[in-house]
Protein backbone atom coordinates (compact mmCIF):
# COMPACT_ATOMS: atom_id res chain seq x y z
CA UNK A 1 0.00 0.00 0.00
CA UNK A 2 1.65 3.65 -1.25
CA UNK A 3 2.13 6.18 1.81
CA UNK A 4 0.37 9.25 0.13
CA UNK A 5 -1.47 8.94 -3.06
CA UNK A 6 -1.18 11.26 -6.32
CA UNK A 7 -2.66 14.07 -5.01
CA UNK A 8 -6.53 14.87 -6.30
CA UNK A 9 -6.03 16.95 -8.64
CA UNK A 10 -10.20 18.05 -8.75
CA UNK A 11 -12.06 21.55 -8.35
CA UNK A 12 -11.18 22.56 -4.53
CA UNK A 13 -13.82 23.90 -2.53
CA UNK A 14 -14.31 24.50 0.86
CA UNK A 15 -11.56 26.24 3.22
CA UNK A 16 -8.25 26.57 2.38
CA UNK A 17 -5.69 24.32 4.23
CA UNK A 18 -3.71 26.38 6.86
CA UNK A 19 0.29 26.05 6.92
CA UNK A 20 0.05 24.66 10.46
CA UNK A 21 -2.52 21.73 9.33
CA UNK A 22 -0.39 21.33 6.43
CA UNK A 23 2.85 21.07 8.42
CA UNK A 24 1.45 18.27 10.10
CA UNK A 25 0.28 16.06 7.40
CA UNK A 26 3.94 16.57 5.74
CA UNK A 27 5.44 15.61 9.18
CA UNK A 28 3.23 12.79 9.21
CA UNK A 29 4.68 11.62 5.84
CA UNK A 30 8.20 11.77 6.92
CA UNK A 31 7.63 9.78 9.88
CA UNK A 32 5.82 6.77 8.38
CA UNK A 33 9.44 7.41 5.53
CA UNK A 34 11.40 7.39 8.38
CA UNK A 35 12.41 10.26 10.05
CA UNK A 36 12.40 10.85 13.53
CA UNK A 37 10.01 13.03 14.84
CA UNK A 38 12.15 15.78 16.18
CA UNK A 39 13.98 15.94 12.83
CA UNK A 40 10.52 16.11 10.96
CA UNK A 41 9.12 19.18 13.37
CA UNK A 42 11.90 20.68 12.42
CA UNK A 43 12.18 20.13 8.55
CA UNK A 44 8.20 21.28 8.10
CA UNK A 45 7.80 24.02 10.92
CA UNK A 46 10.36 26.43 9.63
CA UNK A 47 7.86 28.91 7.75
CA UNK A 48 5.90 28.73 10.92
CA UNK A 49 5.93 31.64 13.96
CA UNK A 50 6.44 30.62 17.85
CA UNK A 51 2.63 30.12 18.33
CA UNK A 52 1.89 27.84 15.33
CA UNK A 53 4.82 25.66 16.23
CA UNK A 54 3.87 24.91 19.49
CA UNK A 55 -0.16 24.27 18.42
CA UNK A 56 1.78 21.56 15.53
CA UNK A 57 4.06 20.31 18.25
CA UNK A 58 0.51 19.51 21.03
CA UNK A 59 -0.80 18.46 17.79
CA UNK A 60 1.27 16.06 16.51
CA UNK A 61 3.27 14.49 19.74
CA UNK A 62 -0.20 14.48 21.89
CA UNK A 63 -1.98 12.27 18.45
CA UNK A 64 1.09 9.74 18.77
CA UNK A 65 0.66 9.75 22.50
CA UNK A 66 -3.05 8.55 22.00
CA UNK A 67 -2.97 6.85 18.62
CA UNK A 68 -3.82 3.50 20.12
CA UNK A 69 -7.21 4.76 21.64
CA UNK A 70 -7.79 7.00 18.22
CA UNK A 71 -7.42 3.99 16.32
CA UNK A 72 -9.61 1.61 18.56
CA UNK A 73 -12.41 4.55 18.35
CA UNK A 74 -12.35 4.62 14.62
CA UNK A 75 -11.87 1.18 13.91
CA UNK A 76 -15.70 1.56 14.97
CA UNK A 77 -16.60 3.79 12.35
CA UNK A 78 -14.29 3.41 9.61
CA UNK A 79 -16.06 0.51 7.22
CA UNK A 80 -13.72 -2.66 7.37
CA UNK A 81 -11.42 -0.76 10.00
CA UNK A 82 -8.57 1.75 9.74
CA UNK A 83 -6.04 -0.78 9.00
CA UNK A 84 -7.89 -1.37 4.76
CA UNK A 85 -8.08 2.65 4.06
CA UNK A 86 -4.17 4.22 3.00
CA UNK A 87 -1.91 4.86 5.63
CA UNK A 88 -2.15 8.80 5.02
CA UNK A 89 -5.40 8.98 5.15
CA UNK A 90 -5.73 6.97 7.95
CA UNK A 91 -3.05 9.56 9.70
CA UNK A 92 -5.40 12.77 8.75
CA UNK A 93 -8.32 11.20 10.57
CA UNK A 94 -6.28 10.43 13.69
CA UNK A 95 -5.11 14.21 13.74
CA UNK A 96 -8.64 15.25 12.83
CA UNK A 97 -10.44 12.87 16.13
CA UNK A 98 -7.38 14.24 17.96
CA UNK A 99 -8.34 17.87 17.78
CA UNK A 100 -12.36 17.19 17.93
CA UNK A 101 -11.68 14.92 21.45
CA UNK A 102 -8.50 16.38 22.97
CA UNK A 103 -8.26 19.94 21.98
CA UNK A 104 -10.68 22.01 23.15
CA UNK A 105 -9.44 25.28 21.71
CA UNK A 106 -9.81 24.02 18.12
CA UNK A 107 -13.25 24.59 17.54
CA UNK A 108 -15.03 21.27 15.50
CA UNK A 109 -16.00 22.95 12.42
CA UNK A 110 -12.63 23.95 11.97
CA UNK A 111 -11.27 20.19 12.97
CA UNK A 112 -13.60 18.73 10.60
CA UNK A 113 -13.40 20.88 7.88
CA UNK A 114 -9.56 21.55 7.43
CA UNK A 115 -8.97 17.08 7.81
CA UNK A 116 -11.97 16.66 5.46
CA UNK A 117 -9.45 19.62 2.81
CA UNK A 118 -6.82 17.92 3.44
CA UNK A 119 -7.90 14.18 2.07
CA UNK A 120 -9.63 16.27 -0.82
CA UNK A 121 -6.43 17.47 -1.85
CA UNK A 122 -4.28 14.30 -0.96
CA UNK A 123 -6.69 11.63 -1.97
CA UNK A 124 -9.58 12.37 -3.86
CA UNK A 125 -13.75 13.30 -3.59
CA UNK A 126 -14.21 9.83 -1.50
CA UNK A 127 -11.73 10.30 0.78
CA UNK A 128 -13.23 13.61 1.46
CA UNK A 129 -16.50 11.95 1.94
CA UNK A 130 -15.43 9.45 4.49
CA UNK A 131 -13.57 11.78 6.62
CA UNK A 132 -16.50 14.13 6.73
CA UNK A 133 -19.04 10.94 7.74
CA UNK A 134 -16.14 9.30 10.35
CA UNK A 135 -15.54 13.09 11.92
CA UNK A 136 -18.93 14.38 12.01
CA UNK A 137 -20.11 11.00 13.77
CA UNK A 138 -17.12 11.71 16.51
CA UNK A 139 -17.92 14.95 17.15
CA UNK A 140 -21.84 13.67 17.85
CA UNK A 141 -20.96 10.72 19.93
CA UNK A 142 -17.98 12.75 21.63
CA UNK A 143 -19.80 13.08 24.98
CA UNK A 144 -20.42 9.15 25.35
CA UNK A 145 -17.48 7.87 23.35
CA UNK A 146 -15.54 5.11 24.46
CA UNK A 147 -14.18 2.34 22.69
CA UNK A 148 -14.94 -1.35 23.66
CA UNK A 149 -12.16 -2.59 26.59
CA UNK A 150 -10.79 -5.83 25.27
CA UNK A 151 -10.76 -9.03 26.90
CA UNK A 152 -7.53 -9.50 27.44
CA UNK A 153 -5.82 -7.49 29.94
CA UNK A 154 -2.48 -6.99 28.14
CA UNK A 155 -4.46 -5.97 25.40
CA UNK A 156 -6.79 -2.95 26.99
CA UNK A 157 -3.58 -1.61 28.92
CA UNK A 158 -2.14 -1.46 24.88
CA UNK A 159 -5.46 0.72 23.89
CA UNK A 160 -5.85 2.53 26.61
CA UNK A 161 -2.37 3.52 26.97
CA UNK A 162 -1.17 3.35 23.74
CA UNK A 163 1.32 1.48 23.64
CA UNK A 164 2.00 -1.87 21.86
CA UNK A 165 0.78 -4.29 22.97
CA UNK A 166 4.44 -6.60 22.71
CA UNK A 167 5.77 -3.86 24.54
CA UNK A 168 3.48 -3.82 27.81
CA UNK A 169 3.81 -7.67 27.68
CA UNK A 170 7.56 -6.96 27.86
CA UNK A 171 7.05 -4.80 30.71
CA UNK A 172 4.86 -6.58 32.48
CA UNK A 173 6.81 -9.93 32.89
CA UNK A 174 9.31 -7.58 34.51
CA UNK A 175 7.57 -5.52 36.73
CA UNK A 176 4.18 -6.79 36.80
CA UNK A 177 0.73 -5.16 35.93
CA UNK A 178 1.01 -1.90 38.56
CA UNK A 179 3.86 -0.81 37.94
CA UNK A 180 3.55 -1.47 33.96
CA UNK A 181 0.72 1.03 34.24
CA UNK A 182 2.37 3.97 36.19
CA UNK A 183 5.27 3.32 33.43
CA UNK A 184 3.08 3.60 31.01
CA UNK A 185 0.86 6.74 32.32
CA UNK A 186 4.47 8.44 32.73
CA UNK A 187 5.07 8.04 29.10
CA UNK A 188 1.93 9.47 28.35
CA UNK A 189 2.54 12.89 29.94
CA UNK A 190 4.09 15.90 28.28
CA UNK A 191 7.79 15.85 28.59
CA UNK A 192 8.75 19.32 30.72
CA UNK A 193 11.38 21.87 29.31
CA UNK A 194 13.99 21.98 31.70
CA UNK A 195 17.50 23.54 31.04
CA UNK A 196 21.09 24.10 32.57
CA UNK A 197 22.84 27.57 33.12
CA UNK A 198 26.04 27.76 31.42
CA UNK A 199 28.03 31.16 31.72
CA UNK A 200 26.29 32.21 34.74
CA UNK A 201 25.09 30.75 37.71
CA UNK A 202 21.64 29.45 38.62
CA UNK A 203 20.71 32.23 40.31
CA UNK A 204 21.67 34.61 37.64
CA UNK A 205 19.73 32.69 34.53
CA UNK A 206 16.74 32.14 37.30
CA UNK A 207 16.36 35.77 37.09
CA UNK A 208 16.78 36.61 33.56
CA UNK A 209 14.15 33.91 32.76
CA UNK A 210 11.60 35.60 35.53
CA UNK A 211 12.51 39.13 33.60
CA UNK A 212 11.17 37.52 30.34
CA UNK A 213 8.36 36.69 31.94
CA UNK A 214 9.13 33.01 32.83
CA UNK A 215 8.31 30.66 34.76
CA UNK A 216 10.31 28.41 36.49
CA UNK A 217 10.67 25.44 39.15
CA UNK A 218 12.86 23.78 41.54
CA UNK A 219 13.85 19.76 40.08
CA UNK A 220 14.58 17.32 42.78
CA UNK A 221 17.86 15.55 42.39
CA UNK A 222 19.17 18.25 40.00
CA UNK A 223 19.68 21.40 42.37
CA UNK A 224 20.97 23.58 39.24
CA UNK A 225 18.69 22.74 37.02
CA UNK A 226 15.49 24.59 36.30
CA UNK A 227 11.97 23.71 35.23
CA UNK A 228 10.27 26.00 32.81
CA UNK A 229 6.35 26.46 32.90
CA UNK A 230 4.65 25.62 30.51
CA UNK A 231 4.18 27.25 27.10
CA UNK A 232 7.52 28.87 26.60
CA UNK A 233 8.74 29.87 22.96
CA UNK A 234 12.29 29.12 24.09
CA UNK A 235 14.21 30.08 21.52
CA UNK A 236 12.95 33.48 21.67
CA UNK A 237 14.20 34.31 25.36
CA UNK A 238 16.48 36.34 25.61
CA UNK A 239 18.80 34.01 28.18
CA UNK A 240 19.02 31.28 24.89
CA UNK A 241 20.08 33.90 22.78
CA UNK A 242 22.59 35.08 24.96
CA UNK A 243 24.15 31.15 25.37
CA UNK A 244 22.94 31.48 29.01
CA UNK A 245 21.29 28.12 28.94
CA UNK A 246 20.69 24.85 27.81
CA UNK A 247 18.13 22.23 27.28
CA UNK A 248 18.85 18.97 29.25
CA UNK A 249 16.30 16.48 31.01
CA UNK A 250 17.50 15.43 34.40
CA UNK A 251 18.26 12.06 33.01
CA UNK A 252 20.81 13.36 31.04
CA UNK A 253 22.82 15.44 34.10
CA UNK A 254 22.36 12.76 36.32
CA UNK A 255 24.30 10.00 33.82
CA UNK A 256 27.18 12.63 33.70
CA UNK A 257 26.76 13.36 37.55
CA UNK A 258 27.41 10.01 38.00
CA UNK A 259 30.36 9.68 35.86
CA UNK A 260 32.01 11.81 38.24
CA UNK A 261 35.10 12.54 36.33
CA UNK A 262 38.34 13.88 38.02
CA UNK A 263 39.05 17.66 37.84
CA UNK A 264 40.85 18.58 35.14
CA UNK A 265 40.29 15.18 33.28
CA UNK A 266 40.51 14.84 29.03
CA UNK A 267 37.25 13.23 28.10
CA UNK A 268 36.04 11.57 24.89
CA UNK A 269 32.21 11.39 24.55
CA UNK A 270 32.39 9.18 21.34
CA UNK A 271 28.48 9.11 20.50
CA UNK A 272 27.96 12.95 21.43
CA UNK A 273 25.51 14.38 19.10
CA UNK A 274 23.30 16.58 20.27
CA UNK A 275 25.85 17.42 22.43
CA UNK A 276 24.25 18.13 25.85
CA UNK A 277 26.28 15.35 27.76
CA UNK A 278 29.58 17.20 26.36
CA UNK A 279 28.72 20.16 27.37
CA UNK A 280 27.75 19.25 31.13
CA UNK A 281 31.25 17.57 31.15
CA UNK A 282 32.84 20.58 30.67
CA UNK A 283 31.94 21.80 34.51
CA UNK A 284 34.83 19.45 35.53
CA UNK A 285 37.05 18.33 32.65
CA UNK A 286 39.79 20.46 30.98
CA UNK A 287 39.33 19.50 28.05
CA UNK A 288 36.57 17.33 25.87
CA UNK A 289 36.20 15.63 22.80
CA UNK A 290 32.75 15.59 21.33
CA UNK A 291 32.73 13.10 18.53
CA UNK A 292 29.83 11.22 15.97
CA UNK A 293 30.41 9.87 12.95
CA UNK A 294 27.45 11.93 10.95
CA UNK A 295 28.62 15.01 9.41
CA UNK A 296 24.92 16.71 10.17
CA UNK A 297 25.11 15.67 13.32
CA UNK A 298 28.95 17.20 14.08
CA UNK A 299 27.29 20.20 12.26
CA UNK A 300 24.55 20.93 14.59
CA UNK A 301 26.37 20.04 17.41
CA UNK A 302 28.99 22.92 16.41
CA UNK A 303 25.91 25.37 15.63
CA UNK A 304 24.63 25.09 19.53
CA UNK A 305 28.57 25.39 20.90
CA UNK A 306 28.75 28.52 19.02
CA UNK A 307 25.36 29.70 20.25
CA UNK A 308 26.83 29.25 24.22
CA UNK A 309 30.38 30.35 22.97
CA UNK A 310 31.43 27.11 24.88
CA UNK A 311 35.29 26.48 25.60
CA UNK A 312 36.91 23.09 26.23
CA UNK A 313 34.89 21.41 23.74
CA UNK A 314 36.75 19.88 20.46
CA UNK A 315 34.32 18.44 17.86
CA UNK A 316 35.41 15.85 15.60
CA UNK A 317 34.13 13.48 13.16
CA UNK A 318 35.08 10.28 14.09
CA UNK A 319 33.69 6.50 13.97
CA UNK A 320 32.73 4.82 17.70
CA UNK A 321 33.27 1.84 16.48
CA UNK A 322 36.87 2.75 15.38
CA UNK A 323 38.41 5.82 17.82
CA UNK A 324 40.98 7.08 15.55
CA UNK A 325 42.20 8.84 19.36
CA UNK A 326 44.97 8.64 21.58
CA UNK A 327 44.07 6.82 25.05
CA UNK A 328 42.35 9.57 27.36
CA UNK A 329 41.46 9.77 31.09
CA UNK A 330 37.74 9.07 30.47
CA UNK A 331 35.38 7.78 27.61
CA UNK A 332 31.93 8.58 27.27
CA UNK A 333 29.73 5.67 25.23
CA UNK A 334 25.99 7.19 25.27
CA UNK A 335 25.38 3.76 22.58
CA UNK A 336 22.58 3.87 20.17
CA UNK A 337 19.52 2.31 22.19
CA UNK A 338 15.81 1.32 21.49
CA UNK A 339 15.53 4.55 23.74
CA UNK A 340 12.62 3.01 25.37
CA UNK A 341 12.93 5.22 28.41
CA UNK A 342 12.37 8.35 25.93
CA UNK A 343 8.90 7.23 24.96
CA UNK A 344 7.10 10.23 26.86
CA UNK A 345 9.88 13.22 25.20
CA UNK A 346 9.27 10.55 21.27
CA UNK A 347 6.05 9.70 21.07
CA UNK A 348 7.00 8.44 17.69
CA UNK A 349 9.71 5.81 18.87
CA UNK A 350 7.02 3.02 20.60
CA UNK A 351 5.23 2.46 17.09
CA UNK A 352 8.67 2.84 15.20
CA UNK A 353 10.40 -0.47 17.68
CA UNK A 354 10.43 -3.78 16.71
CA UNK A 355 11.54 -6.78 18.25
CA UNK A 356 14.38 -7.42 16.54
CA UNK A 357 15.61 -4.06 17.41
CA UNK A 358 17.27 -5.40 20.67
CA UNK A 359 19.45 -8.36 18.51
CA UNK A 360 20.59 -5.18 15.63
CA UNK A 361 21.40 -2.62 18.45
CA UNK A 362 22.64 -5.09 21.42
CA UNK A 363 25.37 -6.17 18.44
CA UNK A 364 26.48 -2.87 17.65
CA UNK A 365 26.78 -1.79 21.53
CA UNK A 366 29.12 -4.36 22.46
CA UNK A 367 31.01 -3.13 19.68
CA UNK A 368 30.87 0.29 20.34
CA UNK A 369 31.65 -0.16 24.63
CA UNK A 370 34.71 -2.48 23.47
CA UNK A 371 35.90 -0.46 21.17
CA UNK A 372 35.48 2.14 23.53
CA UNK A 373 37.88 0.50 26.35
CA UNK A 374 40.87 0.45 23.73
CA UNK A 375 40.73 4.37 23.85
CA UNK A 376 40.89 4.24 28.03
CA UNK A 377 44.36 5.45 29.98
CA UNK A 378 45.40 3.03 32.47
CA UNK A 379 43.78 4.01 35.27
CA UNK A 380 41.03 5.88 33.54
CA UNK A 381 37.07 5.59 33.45
CA UNK A 382 35.32 3.76 30.91
CA UNK A 383 31.32 5.41 31.68
CA UNK A 384 28.57 3.37 29.52
CA UNK A 385 24.92 4.85 29.28
CA UNK A 386 21.97 4.37 27.38
CA UNK A 387 18.41 5.90 27.41
CA UNK A 388 16.49 2.75 27.71
CA UNK A 389 14.85 0.50 30.60
CA UNK A 390 15.77 -2.91 28.77
CA UNK A 391 18.13 -5.35 30.38
CA UNK A 392 19.55 -6.73 26.82
CA UNK A 393 21.06 -3.27 26.67
CA UNK A 394 21.60 -2.65 29.75
CA UNK A 395 23.15 -4.60 32.63
CA UNK A 396 23.35 -7.47 30.22
CA UNK A 397 25.87 -5.98 28.07
CA UNK A 398 27.76 -4.84 31.19
CA UNK A 399 28.14 -8.19 32.90
CA UNK A 400 28.91 -9.69 29.36
CA UNK A 401 32.01 -6.61 29.04
CA UNK A 402 33.30 -7.19 32.45
CA UNK A 403 33.62 -10.83 32.29
CA UNK A 404 35.36 -10.41 29.10
CA UNK A 405 37.91 -7.78 29.91
CA UNK A 406 39.13 -8.13 33.51
CA UNK A 407 41.15 -5.25 33.82
CA UNK A 408 37.73 -3.35 34.47
CA UNK A 409 35.92 -3.40 37.63
CA UNK A 410 32.70 -1.81 37.90
CA UNK A 411 32.93 1.22 40.66
CA UNK A 412 30.48 3.12 42.01
CA UNK A 413 30.91 7.02 42.51
CA UNK A 414 31.65 8.34 45.68
CA UNK A 415 28.64 8.82 48.21
CA UNK A 416 26.79 11.74 48.08
CA UNK A 417 27.72 12.13 44.73
CA UNK A 418 23.81 11.32 42.87
CA UNK A 419 20.66 10.82 45.31
CA UNK A 420 20.80 7.05 46.36
CA UNK A 421 17.98 6.50 45.25
CA UNK A 422 18.87 6.54 41.70
CA UNK A 423 21.83 4.23 42.04
CA UNK A 424 21.50 0.47 41.85
CA UNK A 425 24.07 -1.72 42.56
CA UNK A 426 26.63 0.58 41.42
CA UNK A 427 25.13 1.61 38.99
CA UNK A 428 22.50 4.45 37.34
CA UNK A 429 19.32 3.42 36.92
CA UNK A 430 16.34 6.17 36.31
CA UNK A 431 13.13 5.38 35.80
CA UNK A 432 10.08 7.54 34.73
CA UNK A 433 7.94 6.44 36.42
CA UNK A 434 9.84 6.54 39.83
CA UNK A 435 11.67 9.57 39.23
CA UNK A 436 9.69 11.92 36.99
CA UNK A 437 12.52 12.10 34.28
CA UNK A 438 13.49 10.28 31.12
CA UNK A 439 14.60 6.92 31.59
CA UNK A 440 18.25 6.36 31.72
CA UNK A 441 21.24 3.50 32.77
CA UNK A 442 24.82 4.23 33.16
CA UNK A 443 27.73 2.26 34.58
CA UNK A 444 31.05 3.73 35.20
CA UNK A 445 34.29 1.45 34.99
CA UNK A 446 37.37 1.59 36.40
CA UNK A 447 40.98 0.54 33.99
CA UNK A 448 42.82 -1.25 36.61
CA UNK A 449 46.22 0.78 36.83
Amino acid sequence: MSTVKRPYQGEQKGPAVTESRLAVALMLADLRAGLLLDGAFERRTQPLDARDRRWVQELVWGMLRTRGRLDAILAERVRGGIAKIDVDLADLLRVGAYQLLNMGSVPPYAAIGQTVQLAKQRHGIGASKLANAVLRRIDRERDTIEPPVPADTLEALAQQHSHPRWVVQRWSERWGLEETRALLDANNAPANIVVRPYGVVREQLEAMLHGSGVETHDVPRVPDSLRLGSGVALTELGAFKQGALYVQDPAATLVVQYANIPEGSVVADLCAAPGSKALELTRRASLVLAADRNMARVDKMMQGFGRLDAEKLQVIVADALHPAITPVDVVLVDVPCTGTGTFRRHPDARWRLQVSDFAVLGALQKKILRAAATVVKPGGLLVYSTCSLELEENDDQIRSFLAEYPEFTLEAPSPGVVADDVLDNGCLRVLPHHHGFDGAFAARMRRAA
